[in-house]
């Protein structure tokens, strides 16, 4: 559930749209390759994404989308050799990122010793996502990843909460907050739930997220200089790469630190 560019057609390169602003350099509408796009599907300036103006780019994650819909769904034979194969690959590919993002979750939520109550119902869904991800690019674009979610995220909010109550004491619970620009440095987070909480700019330097639950949390320059983050529920790399931190912040896991911290 890691992206691996060298067997994906760029397809986060050209299925996506992005608008002209701090994020992107210019406007590119679907379905258009980027014009930093390789012929081998690498990026032109990968190494200096920042630098020239595309910092989207470097917070974006597919969970493994690219190489499963180039690889498996389409079998290996890429849009530039088989142009008929284009439109239906990009419609493909951002359901696919849907299924691939609760895969990782789930799997997640399976590996908390808290949650074994749930573990069972959680292999289910796991199967059953796997499965969906298996199908044809018509079955995949047909799917109702909403409803499909509603499904799965009663599991996770379950897990999270018998992880959470590991945290001994009062545990606060800022679930779809707008903590927009929030003064919350050093702050005692552990346990905390912030689940789909707002955090844009918000200053979390130095505080303690231990078992706190981000998932859907919005980390886009959000001050995690010095935050310990270690045993953080649901933390995406993508959240990560969105922020801002440093060499103290604490992270665990499979999580890398971002290079531009």
């Amino acid at each position: 559930m890691q992206a691996d560019c060298a067997n994906c057609f760029g397809l986060c390169c050209v299925a996506l749209p992005f608008s002209r602003s701090a994020d992107f350099a210019v406007t590119k509408s679907a379905g258009h390759a980027c014009s930093n796009l390789r012929q081998d599907f690498r990026c032109g300036i990968h190494t200096q994404l920042r630098d020239k103006g595309y910092p989207g780019c470097t917070v974006f994650d597919c969970f493994g989308a690219g190489q499963k819909v180039s690889q498996i769904t389409f079998g290996g034979t890429d849009w530039r050799r088989a142009p008929e194969t284009a439109r239906p690959m990009f419609e493909v590919f951002p359901v696919m990122r849907q299924l691939q993002e609760l895969l990782r979750y789930v799997t997640e939520a399976l590996e908390l010793p808290p949650a074994r109550p749930v573990h069972q119902e959680l292999r289910t869904a796991l199967a059953h996502i796997e499965g969906l991800t298996r199908g044809t690019a018509e079955s995949i674009t047909g799917l109702d990843v909403n409803a499909l979610r509603d499904q799965v995220n009663p599991l996770l909010l379950r897990a999270g909460e018998l992880a959470r109550a590991q945290v001994p004491g009062p545990r606060k619970n800022h679930r779809g907050a707008d903590l927009i620009g929030a003064k919350l440095s050093g702050a005692d987070l552990r346990g905390a739930s912030l689940r789909g909480a707002r955090l844009v700019a918000a200053d979390l330097s130095g505080a303690d997220l231990r078992n706190a639950d981000l998932i859907g949390a919005d980390l886009r320059d959000t001050d995690l200089r010095g935050a310990d983050l270690s045993d953080a529920l649901f933390l995406t790399q993508a959240q990560l790469n969105a922020a801002k931190g440093d060499a103290s912040t604490v992270v665990s896991g499979s999580l890398r630190r971002p290079a531009h911290w």
